[in-house]
């Protein structure tokens, strides 16, 4: 077993400590996809394991509801939390300030430019869970447990106006989620991104269908 391997475990066992079971878009399974499709791309891109795999394992250790003011802090208090548990465990395989880094930029929300390889690969990783077949789960999800609307009876599809996801579920793909393939940084994520996207353009196809009252 590697040095990272053994780290691997405590930093699993620091999420498992500290998520709640309450949200399940932010559940141990995505902190686990966020790490797989991390070490994915560290390996395209020979990024730096030591920063990537801390990073990714606590990305999100302080979770913010997305209707809360305070969101677009979530992931810098994560960052702090982050580093606060990698001192207390003396861990020194990567530079601190760089894992501090790349889960501050991870955010859509905190708008902070990436200026690491290894804040896009975090940043990309997290990104890419948000969309295709697992990310429709995952909005369906956070939408039940925010009470929005599925759709708007009028004009579903938003061709006629601005999406309100505030209010509309389905106009989130719209709004943000059809968006996020632009965003991505490493060619990599990119590629997949394209597949996904291609997932979620079918998916709100064969539900406007379903919602006209097409076979």
């Amino acid at each position: 077993m590697s040095n990272l391997d053994a780290w691997e475990k405590r930093f699993k066992l620091k999420v498992v400590e500290a998520i709640s079971s309450l949200d399940p878009a932010h559940d141990l399974l995505h902190f686990q996809r966020v790490v797989n499709l991390s070490k994915n791309l560290c390996q395209f891109e020979n990024a730096n394991l030591s920063v990537v795999l801390p990073a990714a394992w606590l990305h999100d250790l302080v979770i913010i509801p997305k209707n809360d003011p305070k969101r677009n802090e979530a992931s810098r208090l994560s960052a702090d939390a982050a580093i606060e548990f990698l001192k207390s465990i003396n861990y020194t395989e990567g530079p601190l300030d760089e894992i501090h880094h790349a889960i501050c930029a991870h955010s859509f929300s905190a708008n902070i430019p990436c200026e690491t390889l290894e804040a896009k690969i975090i940043q990309d990783a997290d990104r890419l869970d948000g969309i295709g077949a697992i990310g429709i789960a995952r909005c369906f999800a956070t939408s039940g447990l925010l009470k929005r609307q599925l759709y708007a009876e009028e004009d579903p599809l938003c061709e006629n106006r601005e999406p309100d996801d505030l209010i509309y579920t389905l106009d989130h793909f719209y709004k943000k989620l059809f968006k996020v393939v632009d965003k991505l940084h490493t060619k990599e994520a990119q590629k997949v991104g394209r597949h996904r996207l291609e997932i979620m353009k079918t998916y709100v196809r064969d539900l406007y269908h379903e919602i006209e009252g097409e076979s």
